[in-house]
């Protein structure tokens, strides 16, 4: 256990997988004196004090936040905007302002604008997660051994950015601290497109198993599971991360177009040595 809280008052907004198991371990390593958990939904509030994930609950955001000096938005990414705009007024001098979002230029985007000076806006992205959703979803370990990935903008104050390194690391991450737009750019690569794959692959084989009647799931090997798994996750979520991150993912999805086409032509033609050559790279 840390032998001093680093935060007097950690407050979360949003309290599903990421949120919970943030609460989980933060208590668990005595990282904040208080953990405030607010969300709009009565009865996931009601749940997440049930769990005993926070020691105030509250599902006003403009209260939640006063007097914290830390902030993670745990919501989708689609919502920021309107976070931003109600909890700016609210927010104490000193206080580091973070997100767990998937993609990052359009965090810093939503949010900037609204954020007074006297804040640290320091996005924040913990490359951790299961299929699963909602506050019983958390565990305390999810983080143990992940990439958190900070990126802020130049300019922000080096020892808050210190503190929230800390924290992550505190929570079991392992923590880098990257450009926005690189982020979006690296992760379009190594999970948003895979996500998409994952989604169009699973409703190509469920279109296909009305006809196989249960075949495609009764044989599928563990690849397959694997995309199903993936497809489970949080439709909201994706839908927001694929939004907000566009740019990058048209740019890598064309990328990944061409070489599949050209895979297409290769099988078509019979070219094995191209199929060969191929797999060899990646290899």
């Amino acid at each position: 256990m840390t032998t001093q809280p680093l935060f007097k008052r950690l407050c979360l907004i949003g309290i599903g997988l990421i949120g919970s198991s943030i609460a989980l371990r933060a208590r668990r390593e005595g990282l904040a004196e208080t953990i405030v958990v607010s969300t709009r939904r009565k009865e996931t509030l009601d749940r997440a004090k049930e769990l005993n994930l926070g020691d105030v609950y509250t599902d006003k955001v403009s209260e939640a936040v006063q007097g914290a000096d830390c902030v993670i938005l745990c919501t989708p990414v689609g919502s920021f905007a309107s976070l931003g705009e109600r909890i700016a007024p609210h927010l104490a001098e000193g206080c580091i302002v973070s997100d767990v979002g998937s993609v990052k230029r359009s965090v810093v985007t939503q949010l900037k604008p609204h954020m007074p000076d006297h804040v640290h806006l320091i996005p924040g992205h913990p490359i951790a997660g299961t299929e699963y959703s909602g506050p019983d979803a958390g565990f305390s370990t999810l983080f143990d051994d992940r990439w958190c990935l900070l990126t802020p903008e130049e300019g922000t104050d080096k020892a808050a950015i210190e503190k929230l390194t800390q924290f992550w690391k505190s929570l079991g991450s392992m923590v880098e601290v990257m450009e926005p737009d690189h982020h979006d750019l690296v992760l379009a690569v190594t999970s948003h497109i895979p996500h998409l794959i994952a989604y169009n692959i699973v409703g190509t084989a469920s279109e296909l198993e009305e006809v196989t009647r249960s075949e495609v799931v009764k044989f599928s090997a563990s690849g397959f599971r694997d995309f199903t798994r993936i497809a489970a996750s949080d439709p909201v979520m994706w839908r927001d991360v694929f939004l907000h991150n566009k740019g990058a993912v048209i740019e890598m999805l064309g990328r990944f177009s061409e070489d599949l086409s050209q895979l297409q032509r290769a099988i078509r033609n019979g070219d094995g040595d191209l199929l060969f050559d191929h797999f060899t790279k990646t290899h």
